[in-house]
């Protein structure tokens, strides 16, 4: 059995997620403050989970990393972004394991695969989990990541909008930002979205 615990965090409120389980605890994408919201939570961190690389999603890598002795996980197109800016905080890319698409790691017998859809980031992933997806900064509730930040890119924004036709309909979409939602609410604008971006 399993729990699932949010928070928003830092100022641009990221979503936080803690998979709790009696055996240890996975934490997908600690943000800036995420670390407090942890300890609060948490015993034992067995992994952090990151579903790519802009920095109010891996703000506290380190720092929960440092506190658990737990290992990142990044997709790999995506480490390069998780250099140090001088804080010291965002240095975590030395520590990172890199991530492929389609790669599944197994913690305390479950699974969490990861799936590439570049675009906002190049290597922005949705992690499966269960009937979950933790879609980070790729499809939120009624809208997709931004696609005009730097390393974003607007072509493969659209090819992975195309591709994601094919997630599953029954599965819980966990955004980066704001309220959880379903892949069968959110299809039905993909092709919206594809044309918008095709005429910008």
């Amino acid at each position: 059995m399993y729990d699932i615990l949010v928070k928003p965090c830092g100022e641009y409120a990221t979503n936080c997620y803690i998979v709790k389980h009696e055996l240890g605890d996975i934490v997908i994408d600690p943000g800036k403050g995420a670390l407090e919201f942890i300890k609060a939570k948490s015993k034992k961190v067995v992994a952090i989970l990151n579903t790519h690389g802009h920095y109010d999603h891996i703000w506290d890598n380190k720092l929960v990393a440092n506190e658990f002795q737990a290992p990142i996980y990044t997709p790999k197109d995506d480490i390069f972004m998780l250099e140090d800016d001088g804080s010291g905080y965002l240095s975590s890319n030395d520590i990172s394991i890199a991530v492929g698409d389609k790669e599944e790691l197994v913690f305390n017998g479950l699974k969490f695969t990861f799936h590439h859809f570049a675009g906002h980031t190049p290597g922005c992933s949705i992690i499966e989990f269960d009937n979950l997806y933790f879609s980070g900064d790729f499809l939120f509730e009624r809208s997709i990541g931004r696609w005009d930040f730097e390393f974003s890119n607007a072509d493969d924004m659209v090819k992975s909008l195309e591709k994601a036709k094919s997630l599953k309909d029954d599965f819980y979409l966990l955004p980066g930002h704001g309220n959880q939602t379903k892949v069968s609410l959110e299809k039905p604008h993909f092709d919206s979205w594809i044309r918008y971006i095709k005429q910008c």
